[in-house]
């Protein structure tokens, strides 16, 4: 079920009806929640629900255990039980196909004639987000850093809440845990503002991401020939908004549905376009992640506790999963490496090339770092890494016999967009939506939802699905 559906509306208003009403107690309220959650993601693919109950009950006993065992052999067996299963089952569904392909070339290339039957595995919707999640509730239980939930519902209804169950953010256990264990109820202005930021959701991914810039980066990528180095980059930068507004969408969603709910999720976005180079860049986009893979990954392999080479290693090796969490392709690879590079680049330009940032330097620094990023989004984008190869040398006039596909319309409108949110991103960067509610009136606050709300009526989205739904 997807947010930008007439199904999705008539689903919540159902669930905010039941949950709202005199009939239920906290508890059955949770029930109905946990419920609602598996329909959300059964309406996908039914069977794929099991999936979400093995892991449920595994690490649920895993964590029971873990909370209980002092012998520090059956913790670990506790614990790589859990890792086992969340990483098998992640492993076969979204990397099953690519690991096969890739024996396959191997062999081939070695004059061994061999050919596999395909698998046709289907990826099950958000694997990676909910593996992520409760994965992170066994660690913290063997680090001894939390206590167990104190019901299964509890629980299980971590493991599945419906607005952030597919694509985020990824919640530790301590942040959303604790708040099934007493009554949550919105306050007239969480529910309000929760609805606003509903809306702020579905504008970003219905009228930016799917209206005005997807026909252009499906064309541009989508094309099978050497493209002229304006289109190259018109269409890249089209994918830059796309990606942003439609994943910043999604996460805005969530948290407006959430706190509709009176359950707050932290913030996945802050203004990354804006970012001062890529640490800042990662402590801005995909916020959950980004904290993930520092605390699960880049610290367990020595961060920087061991000495600059090691610390170069384990920020390189984090930044490549990171880029094979995204995706089973060579192209994610890369990117997840270019984006390692950058952050070697940047240590090393702050230990022997420092200068300080001010006002007049920032923006330069931003715009920068925001066309590195581009770079980085055509083999995020790309299908093939010979699409993205050409692409790249298009964009530095590698190739001077490209075509021009796009037409001048589609260069301004994505230029202006794009124009518009890095200068957006900008303004924005010390502050927050919130903050800057509270500055405006709230005739003006009236009149901008409107507006907002006819865009995303009359602009009758084709029910795109949002883009991180594949990972």
């Amino acid at each position: 079920m997807l947010f930008n559906s007439l199904s999705f509306v008539v689903f919540l208003v159902i669930v905010l009806a039941l949950y709202y009403s005199k009939l239920f107690k906290w508890t059955n309220k949770k029930r109905m929640l946990l419920l609602a959650s598996y329909v959300f993601y059964g309406l996908w693919n039914p069977p794929l629900v099991i999936l979400l109950w093995i892991s449920t009950a595994v690490d649920w006993t895993a964590g029971k255990k873990l909370a209980l065992e002092e012998n520090e052999k059956k913790r670990k067996f506790w614990l790589l039980l859990s890792m086992c299963v969340n990483l098998g089952f992640l492993g076969f569904f979204k990397y099953g196909n690519f690991l096969l392909d890739n024996f396959t070339s191997l062999m081939n290339s070695f004059g061994i004639e061999y050919q596999a039957q395909p698998m046709d595995i289907i990826l099950p919707m958000g694997i990676s987000f909910y593996t992520f999640q409760t994965m992170s509730y066994t660690i913290d239980m063997y680090k001894k850093r939390i206590e167990p939930a104190k019901t299964f519902l509890d629980f299980a209804l971590y493991v599945t809440f419906f607005p952030q169950l597919v694509a985020g953010p990824i919640v530790r256990a301590k942040d959303l845990i604790t708040q099934f264990y007493e009554e949550k109820k919105a306050t007239t202005n969480q529910f309000i503002w929760g609805l606003f930021l509903f809306t702020i959701g579905l504008f970003q991914k219905v009228v930016m991401a799917d209206t005005l810039l997807s026909d252009t980066s499906d064309t541009v990528f989508g094309s099978d020939k050497l493209l002229h180095g304006v289109d190259a980059w018109i269409g890249t930068l089209a994918f830059s908004g796309q990606i942003f507004f439609d994943f910043a969408g999604y996460s805005t969603c969530a948290i407006g549905i959430a706190l509709m709910l009176g359950i707050i999720l932290p913030d996945n976005f802050r203004y990354p376009y804006a970012s001062l180079g890529f640490s800042d860049l990662w402590s801005r986009w995909h916020i959950s992640l980004s904290s993930w893979l520092k605390d699960y990954l880049y610290i367990p392999l020595g961060g920087n506790r061991h000495g600059i080479t090691r610390m170069y290693v384990a920020l390189m090796l984090t930044m490549l999963l990171g880029g094979l969490w995204h995706g089973a392709a060579w192209t994610f690879l890369v990117w997840g490496g270019l984006h390692g590079t950058y952050l070697l680049l940047e240590k090393l330009q702050k230990q022997y090339l420092p200068f300080k940032i001010t006002k007049w330097n920032g923006i330069f620094l931003a715009f920068i770092t925001f066309s590195c990023v581009n770079i980085t989004w055509v083999f995020f984008r790309a299908r093939e890494f010979e699409t993205a190869w050409n692409m790249i040398k298009s964009m530095f006039y590698m190739q001077t016999d490209g075509e021009k596909i796009l037409g001048s319309f589609d260069i301004i409108k994505v230029s202006v967009v794009i124009g518009i949110l890095f200068l957006c991103h900008w303004i924005m960067r010390n502050t927050s939506m919130k903050a800057l509610s509270l500055k405006t009136s709230p005739w003006v606050l009236g009149v901008i939802w409107a507006i907002m709300f006819f865009l995303i009526v009359i602009a009758q989205g084709s029910g795109e699905q949002f883009i991180y739904f594949q990972f």
